[in-house]
């Protein structure tokens, strides 16, 4: 059994080795990177992204990431291709074939079968003399010194360098279509990562209570009005328009530092110039305001008059946070 020490020390050579394998990959970063770029954004087709073994996982995950940036994508695995998935490949379909060796039984068997069909080949391969690369159209070039296994068996480092391979490519799609925060949450919809693009406070605000006092009024009208609206804080208002906010911890502090409270208005008590956010805000911003100032609840606007109030709860039951 390793010592705690040595396993810590396995642990920081596997993580060292695959950063190292990552960063030669700007090398590889080529005329034939830039072409396959400009050949997926001038289709009208699909990416059709296969493999095998290792290589088909990370294909998997290389066709997610492209579908959710805008680049419509489809896995088919390379040994179920030739049993009937050959069928999904459409004339106007690239295909993105990804393998360390470039030369697996299964690799030798379907390249043929895809070049029947006239459809532009890449190989994301890390043998470039191999049959996948003689073959393809363009390559991208994933080739490692050594994986970070200490055999250089198990496929680590040159899994990576594809995940890392596709993710670039992905990237570079992305920004060419001018992808933008908005497209992407229509592709994400759920979830908090999909909330936090497109929920809106106008979305969250209107199912809480509106707390408003007067400057005029009396801390009891204060103390009820905060605790009947169970928003931990109140508008202060001045002929209609927004004029400051009482929180319970200012009437916390009033409680403190004074010994009397009787004959003591709104306006005396309240903060002036309070936090606000518009209704048609995200929520996320809200969030960012909260944080920023270490409060809990923002005041909502709408056109700059007072509408009601968002809290930080409403935010964690949205489950952005």
């Amino acid at each position: 059994m390793k010592t705690k020490e040595e396993i810590r020390q396995i642990a920081i050579q596997t993580i060292t080795d695959e950063a190292f394998a990552i960063s030669n990959l700007q090398h590889a970063i080529n005329g034939d990177f830039v072409k396959c770029v400009e050949l997926i954004i001038s289709s009208t087709g699909r990416v059709i992204v296969t493999g095998i073994g290792k290589s088909a996982n990370i294909a998997s995950k290389i066709v997610s990431t492209l579908n959710s940036t805008g680049t419509p994508a489809s896995f088919m695995h390379a040994a179920d291709a030739v049993h009937g998935d050959l069928g999904m490949i459409r004339s106007d379909d690239i295909i993105l074939c990804l393998s360390k060796s470039g030369n697996t039984p299964e690799i030798k068997v379907l390249v043929p079968l895809l070049k029947l069909s006239g459809n532009k080949l890449v190989a994301m391969v890390g043998n470039t003399d191999s049959y996948l690369a003689q073959q393809a159209d363009l390559i991208l070039n994933t080739t490692v010194e050594r994986e970070a296994c200490p055999n250089n068996l198990a496929p680590t480092s040159s899994t990576t360098a594809q995940l890392v391979m596709g993710d670039a490519l992905a990237v570079a799609l992305l920004e060419c279509r001018g992808f933008t925060p908005g497209d992407f949450a229509r592709y994400h919809p759920g979830g908090a990562l999909g909330k936090r693009l497109y929920l809106r406070v106008s979305d969250i605000y209107p199912n809480n209570q509106k707390p408003q006092v007067n400057v005029s009024d009396d801390i009891r009208k204060v103390i009820m009005e905060i605790s009947s609206k169970r928003l931990g804080a109140t508008a202060v208002l001045d002929n209609g328009n927004l004029a400051g906010v009482i929180t319970d911890g200012d009437l916390r502090r009033m409680l403190q530092s004074h010994t009397t409270v009787e004959g003591m208005k709104a306006a005396q008590i309240m903060s002036k110039n309070p936090r606000t956010i518009e209704a048609e805000s995200l929520v996320s911003d809200a969030l960012d305001v909260m944080r920023s100032n270490n409060i809990t609840q923002l005041l909502v606007t709408v056109d700059g008059s007072y509408a009601g109030v968002i809290h930080l709860h409403d935010i964690l039951r949205e489950g952005i946070i």
